[in-house]
């Protein structure tokens, strides 16, 4: 059977976090989506790791980590990854596989991201540039190399010329890149990765047969989701569960339960709409107690109270049996807490996250206020402990997004986590 955890918000929730405590047991970790733009931080045994395109179950001693089907894989990236989690003692070895059917994600596919970016100018999308949009845009238009391509250097290297031929036809001279040189690299690499690459149909086919206990965790989150996010500032793949299915071949009969991971208050990294931002002091307070930057650009996170509306519709699309709300311990030290519970077009109450970015431009937030606790809640590991305003902020959340919240993270150790 298989737990699915998903970001319900903009992403940066904290999924690794509930990712390594759920991996506990766990034999077969996987991600469906996504590449390295994707930063997930645990802290374990007082270490902190950053991991990027591999799942955070890597972590987890006897845990397989894999990297589904619809994931786009950078391979100097991935090298990285494995190298730096060997040097603090993370055996990687026959323990992180990759599927043959992923997209590689090329160099040529970076330069590519960042011309986009410029071309867009004040309308750019704040990508991590880390080439993720346009490996998808390749991979949609049916011309981009997948790691099954790799071990065939004629075929490969014939795709990849190709490639940066028609990139070169559009940008000229903007475009600085050689192909011969990444075919080099690549030469280096095929016999390097070969060991890791499986045929993923019948491992997950063998898994499901054999009640092997899986967790899948989801890259980015529901609001950046290119179908239901707000585009077109959002990622290039599905991260709602639907992407889940289409880049696992996962057995939708076979999952036990799906976890929304929800921060206590609402962040973003990049451009786009933010109903609920707080461009103001409160937000700035936000910023630096919870100290939010991005795990893969480093960049600052937009900060603001968190949006209701913004979860139930999430909820919605994901079907969410159980929420982890995270980083509770930030909101600490507010007099007053704000939730925004619904929005107003032309005087009407909407009844959903609209489409429409003229419309989140033009709405108005409606908020409730409800009273802070002015408590410390850090590290404390049960309900009863939690001030009764802290616990009264928590029921409301899950009163109104209709889900019920099973886990709540009271700081950044693995042990800091209420378990209702």
């Amino acid at each position: 059977m298989a737990t699915i955890v998903l970001g319900a918000q903009w992403g940066d929730e904290g999924k690794g976090k509930i990712v390594d405590v759920l991996s506990e047991g766990v034999q077969l970790c996987c991600r469906a989506q996504g590449g390295h733009n994707a930063g997930h931080t645990i802290v374990k045994n007082g270490t902190t790791f950053d991991v990027h395109i591999l799942p955070s179950g890597v972590l987890t001693e006897g845990c397989v980590s894999l990297i589904g089907s619809g994931c786009v894989v950078h391979v100097p990236n991935l090298f990285k990854e494995m190298e730096t989690l060997e040097k603090h003692g993370i055996v990687t070895k026959d323990r992180v596989l990759v599927s043959d059917r992923c997209h590689v994600d090329l160099d040529l596919h970076g330069k590519v991201d960042g011309l986009e970016e410029v071309e867009l100018g004040n309308a750019n999308i704040g990508t991590t540039g880390k080439g993720i949009g346009p490996t998808y845009s390749t991979k949609t238009a049916r011309s981009g190399i997948r790691i099954s391509d790799v071990f065939d250097k004629a075929r490969f290297d014939a795709k990849l010329r190709q490639l940066a031929q028609g990139y070169k036809k559009r940008y000229g001279d903007l475009l600085e890149y050689d192909p011969e040189e990444e075919i080099a690299r690549f030469d280096t690499y095929r016999e390097r990765l070969q060991p890791y690459v499986v045929d993923q149909v019948p491992l997950i086919e063998s898994a499901v047969k054999g009640d092997v206990r899986m967790l899948v965790e989801g890259a980015n989150a529901l609001m950046l989701d290119i179908d239901n996010g707000t585009y077109p500032f959002v990622t290039s793949s599905n991260t709602g569960l639907g992407g889940i299915f289409t880049g696992l071949h996962l057995n939708p009969r076979k999952v036990k339960e799906t976890i929304g991971v929800v921060k206590a208050y609402t962040t973003r990294v990049g451009s786009g709409p933010f109903p609920s931002e707080q461009l103001n002091a409160l937000g700035d307070k936000m910023q630096q107690v919870g100290r939010e930057f991005g795990v893969t650009t480093g960049r600052k996170r937009r900060c603001g109270w968190l949006d209701l509306v913004l979860v139930k519709y999430s909820n919605s699309i994901n079907w969410y049996d159980s929420i982890n709300l995270t980083k509770l311990d930030v909101l600490d030290d507010f007099d007053e807490i704000q939730v925004a519970t619904s929005y107003e077009y032309n005087g009407k109450e909407m009844t959903s996250f609209p489409a429409d970015l003229s419309v989140l431009d033009n709405m108005t937030v409606k908020y409730t206020t409800l009273p802070g606790w002015k408590s410390n809640t850090m590290g404390l590991t049960k309900w009863e402990q939690l001030p009764e305003n802290a616990r009264k902020y928590v029921e409301y959340i899950e009163k109104f997004a209709d889900v019920y919240i099973k886990y709540i993270g009271t700081g950044p150790g693995q042990e800091s986590m209420i378990v209702r």
